[in-house]
Order: structure tokens, then sequence, then C-alpha cells
């Protein structure tokens, strides 16, 4: 009888260690953070003086898909995504890498900076 609880304590002890070790949350299993499993979508953006690089392009974004920038800047300031909610996020001088969304309905997104007056990026979340 010892024998055959002890087995049985080592064998619940593992089923306790396996279902530690799986995830039914696709989020944890992609190791980005979103629901839908999708990477997100990387924007690289460089502001320079009174310039910024992309200026205006439009880039593709899922729907339900996140966006990161990663802002590389020779001065801090702030990045305005027009969504819905709208979003005012801060960088510092350097590089900061900043993630919004993810987007739940299509359309264009504007993606500006204030100070240089000038539309970064436009997201088209389809």
């Amino acid at each position: 009888m010892r024998r055959l609880m002890a087995t049985l304590a080592v064998l619940l002890g593992m089923a306790g260690l396996l279902t530690a070790c799986g995830s039914t949350n696709n989020a944890d299993a992609a190791g980005n953070g979103t629901s839908t499993g999708m990477k997100p979508q990387v924007i690289d953006v460089t502001f320079s003086g009174d310039t910024v690089t992309p200026n205006g392009e439009r880039v593709d974004v899922a729907v339900g898909q996140k966006v990161q920038f990663v802002v590389k800047s020779d001065a801090s300031g702030e990045i305005h995504v027009h969504s819905t909610p709208e979003k005012e996020l801060e960088y510092a001088a350097g590089t900061t890498e900043l993630t919004v969304g993810p987007f739940d309905k299509p359309g264009i997104i504007e993606v500006e900076s204030h100070a240089l007056e000038k539309t970064i990026v436009q997201l088209k979340v389809q």
C-alpha cells in the first residue's frame, strides 16, 4: 500500500510540473505579447535635427497586430499616433523602443511629429 501511495504521489507531482510548463495562451508561446501570435510590425524611425525618416510612407499592418517603433534621435521628443484612443509616445535622445496597438479596425492611422509638423508614417490597418 505504501508503494502504491508513493507512486501516486510521484505521478501527481510530475503531472503538476508538466501542466506548469505548458501554455494555453498564444501570447506566452509566441513571446510577443499578442493573443493572436502575430509578431509586431517593426518600424525604424530616425530623427536628426529637423528631419525624420521615414517621411509619410505607408506601412501595412494587420488587424490585431502591434507596431513597434525603434526611434533613434539626437534629442528627446514625442510621436503622436492618431488612433482611437490617440497615443502620445515620448522618446529620449539615443534609441527608444515604443509599442502601440494592437489595432482592431481597418483604416489609415497617421503617426506624426507635431514638433516638426511632419507625418512619419501612415499605418494601413487591414
